[in-house]
């Protein structure tokens, strides 16, 4: 068996890995920031890179470092809360949330120009049924994962991106948009709560042990070389796709004009792409949101799909990958709008738990007592990360404004850090540890 990867192997596996991540979040978000953002766009992208690039990217190589995915990193806390954890994170990223959206942006933003008064929710029934469907198919056998998404679907995604991106730098379409009241005081800030709803964070949670199980389907057993080359591809994602928020926030950025009041991303890049290629426009546009989100179906349904094989083995790979194939194509009946409404207080307030345990993984050889160390910040974010998603989901919690950061959507920040000082300084030894098995 091949211990070793050739650079076009290598090249193949970081180019997976970028179209695993690239899909319907990270095409509709950064250009409405960009838009919202105007003479701000610079600040607000910066904060968009760190939650979107540099949290991603943490979190695969805190799998690495962890040599091993959520079960792994979550070990120091009793199993049933580490399983609970790893089960929502897959739940939220995988069939209730991310892998739907995935087929919800692609019949928005490449089917429904194209269909006119076709449209209707049957036709949406029709379409998420042959959408998941072809998501189950390429899904089926991780083996050719790295040949069918890393080494075809993406070359053609990088290929339609780049024409896109240069025609964005060269030819834009508009003026700089009137900054609105969101990014006025912290544009940085705004950003920054923008990036969470990529959800890339808890896909990244997915996609390192996808990786790695792609690794070995490759022959490379060896734990030291599927570290390397899981940090290598990361890499390689998180460069491409800065490149491309890159693009998109200089596409809303220079969007002034193009579009009287967009609802949303994914009405200002149709817009802007149609002004920019013409009658060509729709076609292009379809391609790259088609593909992106395509492939980002088929790695979020293969990574789910494995990790519940794993958990509970009586149930194939196969039985699990139809049983979200078909949760998904039901969830993505409820459409775009609805989805987004849900899904935003919900990331809100569990991406500080994420983030935390990325911390944590990195800082585990630096406390005295890890156990005592991962319940405590875990819950602290967790609580002041629930703040902030009810406070995101509309409800009235004024009476919370004293929190430092509470309301930029931050609550949770502070009381983590405070949580994560406590215990490098906690020295007292715990009755029962919990010790990895």
């Amino acid at each position: 068996m091949k211990q070793t990867m050739t650079r076009a192997d290598l090249l193949g596996l970081g180019f997976m890995t970028f179209a695993f991540f690239l899909g319907a979040g990270n095409i509709i978000f950064p250009p409405m920031a960009g838009y919202l953002a105007g003479e701000n766009m610079g600040f607000a992208m910066v904060g968009f890179l760190i939650t979107a690039v540099g949290l991603p990217l943490a979190t695969l190589l805190a799998i690495a470092y962890a040599g091993g995915g959520l079960l792994t990193m979550t070990r120091m806390l009793p199993a049933w809360v580490g399983t609970s954890i790893a089960i929502a994170t897959y739940i939220i990223i995988g069939p209730a949330f991310a892998t739907p959206r995935t087929g919800l942006v692609t019949y928005e933003m490449a089917v429904k120009p194209f269909i006119g008064s076709l449209d209707s929710q049957l036709f949406l029934t029709l379409f998420s049924a042959a959408y998941f469907g072809l998501t189950l198919f390429l899904s089926l056998n991780q083996g050719k994962l790295l040949d069918a998404v890393g080494k075809v679907l993406t070359p053609v995604l990088a290929l339609l991106l780049a024409v896109l991106g240069i025609a964005v730098l060269i030819a834009p379409q508009g003026g700089v948009p009137a900054v609105s009241p969101d990014y006025m005081r912290y544009p940085m800030v705004k950003g920054l709560l923008e990036g969470y709803n990529t959800m890339d964070t808890f896909g990244a949670l997915m996609f390192g042990m996808l990786i790695i199980d792609v690794l070995k389907s490759r022959g490379v057993d060896n734990v030291s070389q599927q570290t390397r080359y899981l940090a290598v591809a990361s890499v390689i994602a998180a460069a491409g796709l800065a490149l491309v928020y890159i693009a998109l926030f200089r596409l809303g950025g220079t969007a002034g004009g193009v579009l009287a009041n967009p609802q949303n991303g994914g009405e200002l890049v149709a817009a802007y792409v149609a002004q920019l290629f013409g009658p060509m426009g729709s076609v292009v546009l379809a391609g790259i949101v088609g593909l992106a989100c395509l492939t980002t179906s088929v790695g979020l349904t293969s990574a789910c799909a494995d990790f519940f094989h794993t958990l509970w083995p009586r149930f194939s790979y196969k039985q699990c990958a139809v049983v979200i194939a078909v949760l998904c194509a039901i969830v993505a009946n409820v459409g775009l709008k609805q989805l987004l409404v849900i899904s935003i207080p919900v990331l809100v307030a569990i991406y500080p738990v994420a983030v935390a345990l990325v911390a944590l993984t990195f800082m585990r050889s630096w406390f005295f007592n890890q156990g005592v160390a991962f319940r405590l910040v875990l819950s602290v974010a967790l609580l002041f990360g629930s703040l902030d998603g009810i406070k995101a989901a509309g409800f009235d919690l004024s009476a919370m404004n004293f929190l430092p950061l509470f309301d930029m959507g931050l609550a949770w920040l502070l009381p983590t850090l405070a949580a994560l000082v406590v215990s490098l300084l906690w020295r007292v030894p715990e009755q029962s540890a919990v010790t990895a098995e």
